[in-house]
């Protein structure tokens, strides 16, 4: 397709019309200019093709397909390569049902567990997100399907999602809303990125030229087009001159006509809709030319990836007293309606038609194992009933270890609403109680898309968290028990002991259409950690049926500058007597303290599969970002001087191994002195500091014959308490120093600065 040439053949009413959906799902077509429409269709984490009416909430029929984890269970394989291979697999399944862009991935922060949709998102720490994002984009565009990665941005709730304005600080919103899209966005290049709903800081996203172009495409150098959510479109001009290309779904043409009105009368220069227009044209073009008409679907073989890819996902959470793998010889009582009916798959448009569904008792029966069977509880009441509960007790307390199947019901959990509150079903925490009476082996498997209160946790000897694992999901978790796999998740994010720890608590959803983001960066694990919070469960936890053992931590400098990279490597060891796969986590902690930041955060990860007794050195490479903070000031990420240290763990609260680094920025951030310059400041900065600190000492009265007349701990105040002065306060404590010398040492620091006097 010669697109230059369709754009200057096309009418206005053509271009414009071009910029909103020709149905539910797809492109317009052109035929007089031989332009083909494209589909669309919605993911994730499976491909839903819808046939017959259509909806954006999952409630029209859909192809049948193959429903992988979704995201919140992917995320925590800690796995680029698995990551990339469901994508790979999405993107042939797409071309052999003729689609060209899929839906996803879903990077938005999980601010607060009770976002309804958190199942859909990666996880509470942006580079985690960003990374796994990347990969799954690489996968899915290296079959010719473009991603479109979504919601951009800051949409973490479903409450009042197309009004609400997100309200968040400039350094948050780079370090943790932005990042994830700017790393996916720089690694994998989508072919679209999808407009969120809400508004930020005011604008709505689909309207706000700030994001879409100053952010999206000059910051980040993003290529792609941008399209809106589903029904996220307000003012259609407004938009399409802030950089939002294609309305979706079809606008039935009003907002076509908007467009050629506003043309028409001057309030919207035609070459900014050209540029629309030739980024639909140019994805649509590329979809055409990488078509693979003989492409198949299969079902079968997909479904068998979907399980192996489960088992990847399934965090252990808890094994008290090594309970789990069971031994095949014992009986082992499943309770629980998930056990049969497995929760796989949450609600709302990335609701999957199923080819085939796994549940873990038939799996467990399949694999060898004796069980027997209880209901135990209803899913569609919160009360416990006592007949159930009855016969539940009675199979647990008959058999050698019992499993309860526990989780959300379906209508808990979907996009459109968040939900209420932290806490499982009121007769699921009843029954695990009871249960944990009758029999000490007991073990609660999770069937959930975002953490839960666990009150009964310190009384059952295991914990399995399955998340919503996908239509295999009973397999994989079959195979854990039993120890067909060894379990090697880990929690992409933090579980709280209860809602109240949350940070986003006091603020979440927020005041009518207002939701001020007041906890700035501290969110999931930056804000229990820096706070020494109790959790029930930290990020990065995640136990395996072997161990690990970290050594020989080697920094590849003592000192860098913020343009050198930090070659960081350790060795880890396979200390058990199973094969295992071991998730290493490299985190970053400002040990000088001169800006106010969390406590730490993850900067690495590498997963390692070793056999027994076998080891290997994992290598990382830091670079300025892992040092940076967004200084606001100076619309730039800036790294402060000082000592870094490089933390090496098992999960955010397990940190084996530790090392400093001292960092020095390679161009100091510029400044200028002038009397209300605090000393702390000057102190601070590798310029000025060296000067600063000999005329600090000067200020000090002199130590005749080498005795301190001030005393140790006297001089030691001085020099602390100096810190916070302006330089015009120096004056009132050091009467010597004449308002002229003041002149003259501000001038000498703006000299030193390259600055003039």
């Amino acid at each position: 397709m010669d697109i230059e040439a369709c754009i200057r053949r096309m009418t206005l009413e053509e271009k414009a019309s071009l910029c909103s959906g020709g149905d539910f799902w797809h492109t317009k077509a052109v035929a007089r200019l031989g332009i083909p429409a494209v589909m669309m269709a919605d993911g994730p984490h499976g491909l839903r093709k819808q046939i017959g009416a259509s909806d954006h909430l999952g409630m029209g029929q859909s192809v049948e397909a193959v429903c992988f984890p979704t995201a919140a269970g992917l995320a925590c394989s800690f796995d680029r390569d698995l990551v990339r291979t469901l994508g790979q697999t999405l993107g042939a399944q797409c071309q052999a049902e003729g689609v060209a862009m899929l839906l996803g991935p879903a990077v938005n922060i999980k601010r607060s567990p009770l976002c309804g949709r958190n199942f859909e998102y990666f996880s509470e720490d942006p580079y985690l997100a960003g990374e796994l994002a990347a990969a799954y984009i690489q996968g899915l565009q290296s079959q010719g399907v473009g991603a479109s990665l979504k919601h951009f941005a800051v949409n973490n709730q479903e409450h009042r999602r197309m009004s609400v304005s997100a309200n968040v600080d400039a350094r948050t919103l780079r370090e943790i809303y932005l990042a994830p899209f700017e790393t996916a966005v720089k690694e994998a290049q989508p072919w679209s990125v999808m407009a969120a709903y809400n508004r930020v800081n005011g604008v709505y996203a689909s309207e706000n030229k700030w994001l879409l172009e100053d952010i999206l495409r000059k910051d980040w150098g993003f290529e792609g087009l941008v399209v809106t959510d589903w029904g996220a479109c307000s003012d259609r001009v407004a938009g399409l001159a802030a950089g939002q290309d294609l309305e979706m779904p079809a606008s039935g043409g009003a907002n076509d006509q908007k467009i050629v009105d506003a043309v028409r009368e001057g309030r919207l220069d035609e070459a900014v809709l050209d540029c629309a227009v030739r980024r639909i044209l140019s994805m649509v073009a590329r979809s055409v030319e990488v078509r693979r008409p003989a492409a198949v679907f299969d079902r079968a073989r997909d479904s068998a990836l979907a399980r192996a890819l489960a088992r990847e996902c399934i965090v252990l959470l808890k094994n008290e007293g090594g309970i789990l793998p069971f031994e095949r010889s014992g009986r082992i009582a499943c309770i629980g309606p998930f056990a049969r009916a497995p929760r796989y798959q949450g609600g709302g448009s990335s609701h999957i038609h199923a080819s085939a569904i796994c549940d873990a008792a038939g799996a467990l029966e399949a694999l060898g194992a004796r069980i027997d069977y209880a209901e135990g509880f209803a899913l569609d009441t919160q009360l416990p009933d006592e007949t159930l509960t009855q016969q539940a007790l009675a199979c647990a307390a008959a058999a050698d270890a019992a499993v309860v199947f526990a989780g959300l019901p379906d209508a808990w959990e979907s996009e459109g609403y968040d939900r209420a509150h932290m806490r499982l079903p009121e007769n699921q925490n009843a029954l695990i109680a009871r249960l944990a009476e009758v029999q000490p082996h007991l073990v609660v498997v999770l069937h959930n898309g975002a953490p839960v209160e666990m009150p009964w946790a310190d009384d059952v000897a295991g914990i399995v968290e399955a998340y919503l694992g996908g239509q295999q999901v009973g397999g994989a978790v079959a195979d854990i028990l039993l120890g067909e796999a060894n379990p090697c998740a880990k929690l992409a994010e933090s579980f709280p002991l209860r809602l109240e720890d949350t940070p986003s608590y006091l603020d979440f959803p927020g005041a009518g259409d207002q939701a001020d983001y007041r906890e700035g960066v501290f969110v999931g694990y930056r804000y229990y950690d820096s706070r020494r919070m109790p959790v029930r469960f930290p990020f990065g936890h995640g136990l395996s049926y072997t161990s690990f053992a970290y050594s020989d931590l080697r920094l590849s400098a003592g000192a860098i500058t913020d343009e050198d990279a930090l070659q960081v490597t350790l060795r880890v060891q396979n200390a058990g007597a199973r094969a295992g796969k071991e998730i290493v986590q490299l985190y970053v902690h400002d040990a000088a303290g001169r800006v106010v930041t969390p406590e730490q955060a993850l900067r690495g990860f590498a997963k390692v599969d070793l056999a027994p007794g076998e080891q290997t050195d994992v290598r990382f490479a830091l670079t300025k970002r892992d040092f940076a903070y967004y200084d606001v000031a100076l619309d730039d990420w800036a790294v402060p001087q000082g000592a870094f240290e490089i933390r090496i763990g098992r999960s955010s609260r397990d940190i084996a191994l530790r090392a400093q680094v001292q960092v020095c920025p390679a161009c100091p951030p510029p400044m200028t002195v002038d009397q209300n310059s605090v000393v702390g400041d000057l102190l601070a900065h590798p310029v000025t500091g060296p000067i600063t600190a000999q005329l600090v000492q000067s200020f000090m009265p002199p130590v005749p014959d080498g005795k301190d007349a001030l005393g140790a701990g006297t001089r030691q105040m001085l020099l602390t308490s100096v810190r916070d002065l302006p330089l015009r306060a120096v004056r009132s404590f050091v009467p010597d120093i004449s308002e002229a010398q003041l002149a003259d040492i501000i001038a000498m620091l703006n000299q030193a600065l390259g600055k003039r006097a």
